[in-house]
């Protein structure tokens, strides 16, 4: 189930935004640096990173989100903002101005009238809670394997692929950035299901409860 309503919880959550169109504007900018900053902040905020990989044109990562001041939405929204600022600044320098009008002209006149100038991203971002391990391991899998896939062929074993944490799972490596191991937190996980299933369900809440699938194979 996605997310698209206000999320103040703590808890570990499966994160993808994907760029305009699907241009890879990630690799085209050479931008990875720039998630691995924003994944930073993410960190030191008290947050933690279990999880990632960084596609030439979108990202997905497993974010253990810590409540503090500020919504997911808007800690992600954030980082969005952050890392399309850049893009667009890498795009001017290289004088990528085809592509800086395609992305120009995606923006909506509501948002011209707010002085947007480029939309770098498809819509909003993806949410999804993980409640279990089982989902969990889903989620590492099918973002370990997406460069593998026939699509992109990037690397023949995930672990070759720079920009994920599949090194850090497969063969106890770090990557680009420290990242902490998903099961560090599944005590955590445990406590904030059973203080959930213990507080009454509204009948909205009851219907969008998500019975999650088997995990992918390694």
């Amino acid at each position: 189930m996605s997310i698209h309503t206000l999320t103040e919880k703590s808890g570990m959550y499966f994160i993808t935004f994907t760029c305009y169109n699907w241009l890879p504007l990630i690799k085209l900018t050479n931008a990875y640096d720039e998630v691995y900053k924003f994944f930073n902040i993410l960190n030191k905020k008290r947050h933690q990173i279990t999880g990632y990989v960084i596609m030439p044109n979108h990202l997905h990562f497993l974010l253990y989100f810590t409540m503090q001041n500020q919504s997911l939405n808007t800690t992600i929204g954030n980082g969005k903002r952050f890392i399309g600022y850049e893009i667009i600044n890498r795009l001017d320098a290289q004088k990528q101005n085809s592509i800086l009008n395609i992305l120009s002209q995606a923006v909506s006149l509501a948002e011209r009238k707010r002085n947007k100038r480029h939309e770098v991203w498809q819509g909003t971002f993806d949410i999804k809670e993980c409640r279990t391990e089982t989902f969990i391991l889903q989620k590492l899998n099918y973002m370990h394997l997406n460069p593998c896939a026939k699509r992109w062929r990037l690397c023949e074993k995930p672990h070759a692929f720079e920009h994920s944490s599949a090194s850090f799972y497969q063969i106890g490596i770090q990557g680009k950035i420290r990242i902490r191991d998903y099961q560090d937190f599944l005590a955590l996980l445990e406590s904030e299901e059973k203080q959930h299933k213990e507080t009454p369900m509204s009948p909205q809440a009851k219907a969008s409860e998500t019975h999650w699938g088997r995990r992918f194979p390694s």
